[in-house]
């Protein structure tokens, strides 16, 4: 039986106070990107996703593997021992393990059961598409995120998000769906897009204090002033404003080595959140 664990949002709640950040860092590892000694070699992956790791605890609220990364190239236990590295040397991180599931419910338990014992990530991205007994399997870990698709970041998201349904967009049912029915431990948050600030804030409206991962700065353009006013919380926390590519592949300056570039992008944009908050509840206040 499971004991009382620390839980996803209590975590994720002291991070965001004790690095002043909502910045997470997305671990999206291209070998085609990788500074030119360790170029196309996959057994460097890890190597190079724990320097990133290392140049950015402090300015972070959140690490976010993406498993596709790892597992395309065979490099699925490379991504456990970066889990167990994460873990061992920066427990107050929580890591969100990016795999976006979505199957019937006896998959959905192993599904799950991979997320949790075999990476113990603190919290998965999944789909609402195949409804509540998909997803339902996740929520018997009572202490991990549940982190459900709404309005993401790309554009092709419309196709189907912004459908309305009885008058209604479809991302907003999701949004009211799990935040009203799902949410049953208190852990589930939701994927919206800083692409779509209007939307980010609609569904802040509808789920309260919820949290909210939100990709889409950096590469994808999205505005922080935008996101940070449209998603906060009235603490001015509530998100984690995910860069992935920016900060793995940052272009080094001078002597800088790829990790010191990865450093000075993650505090240029903790930094960029951090004023935009301050902004944000200036005007609240």
């Amino acid at each position: 039986m499971r004991g009382r664990f620390v839980t996803f949002v209590e975590k994720l709640s002291a991070a965001w106070d004790a690095n002043d950040s909502l910045l997470c860092v997305g671990f999206d590892p291209d070998i085609t990107k990788f500074p030119a000694p360790w170029q196309n070699q996959p057994s460097r992956i890890v190597e190079f996703c724990k320097a990133i790791a290392d140049a950015s605890a402090d300015v972070v609220c959140a690490f976010k593997p993406q498993i596709a990364y790892f597992s395309a190239l065979r490099a699925e236990d490379q991504l456990e021992d970066l889990c167990v590295y994460l873990r061992e040397t920066y427990p107050a991180i929580p890591i969100i393990l990016d795999a976006k599931r979505g199957d019937i419910g006896a998959t959905a338990s192993q599904y799950a059961r991979e997320a949790f014992e075999r990476y113990g990530a603190d919290a998965v991205t999944v789909s609402p598409y195949m409804g509540f007994d998909s997803v339902a399997p996740y929520l018997e870990y009572k202490d991990k995120g549940v982190i459900v698709l709404c309005r993401t970041s790309n554009a092709g998201g419309s196709d189907l998000q912004f459908l309305h349904v009885d008058g209604v967009p479809l991302y907003q049912h999701v949004a009211r769906l799990v935040a009203d029915k799902w949410n049953t431990n208190g852990q589930c948050g939701l994927v919206v897009g800083a692409t779509f600030p209007q939307e980010l804030s609609q569904v802040r409206h509808i789920v309260g204090d919820m949290p909210l991962l939100v990709p889409g700065i950096g590469a994808q353009g999205g505005d922080v002033v935008a996101t940070v006013k449209a998603g906060k919380t009235a603490n001015g926390t509530g998100m984690m404003i995910n860069s992935s590519r920016a900060v793995l592949y940052a272009t080094p300056k001078n002597d800088e080595t790829f990790s010191d570039a990865a450093r000075r992008v993650a505090i240029d944009t903790r930094n960029a959140i951090r004023a935009a908050r301050q902004q944000a509840m200036t005007h609240v206040s």
